[in-house]
């Protein structure tokens, strides 16, 4: 059986080193050169085993039957192509990447819906340089001052308001901590 032969690695390591975060460049580069160890040991040694004379060692050795023997061993010996074990399990891992993917991908598409509703949204305001209060009132109705229904201390930012918390006070409070 011949094994099969590879005439250069038919990886695309620069598609592959597209991919690779950046945290993980230098254990891609270790990859690669072990890869390319492997793939130059394969390339140094011939397809097939050399082709042995018999008939000139059978002239030679004075023993019946050493060369005969010799002979049957050397074409019994077969190695083995070695059997695929692990593309099971690389096929189930890019099945479950693609359906991560593809959930994503709708995630994200919804995402993108929603924003184009609020650009669009945002469009048929009026400019800002050209809004009176009432109209900002009138499209933002939660962040717009309302000094009847919400009065706000000045300057009006959260951080002036009568029970105002920060982020750190808020987290404080969920952890517990006084």
């Amino acid at each position: 059986m011949a094994a099969r032969r590879i005439a250069q690695s038919s990886i695309n390591w620069s598609a592959l080193a597209e991919r690779v975060p950046a945290n993980q460049k230098s254990s891609f580069g270790a990859f690669k050169t072990k890869s390319d160890i492997y793939v130059r040991a394969v390339m140094a040694n011939p397809e097939n085993p050399p082709k042995i004379d018999w008939a000139h060692y059978k002239k030679l050795v004075p023993v019946a039957g050493l060369v005969d023997n010799f002979q049957k061993q050397y074409e019994a010996l077969t190695v083995p192509y070695p059997k695929d074990t692990v593309s099971s399990q690389v096929d189930g891992e890019i099945k479950a990447s693609e359906s991560e993917i593809s959930a994503y991908k709708k995630a994200s598409d919804q995402r993108i819906q929603n924003y184009q509703k609020e650009i669009a949204h945002l469009k048929s305001l009026l400019p800002y340089d050209q809004m009176t209060m009432e109209d900002y009132r009138d499209a933002f109705p939660d962040s717009a001052l309302d000094p009847i229904n919400r009065p706000t201390f000045w300057p009006h930012t959260p951080e002036e308001q009568v029970g105002y918390k920060s982020k750190e006070q808020i987290e404080a409070e969920k952890h517990g901590h006084h």
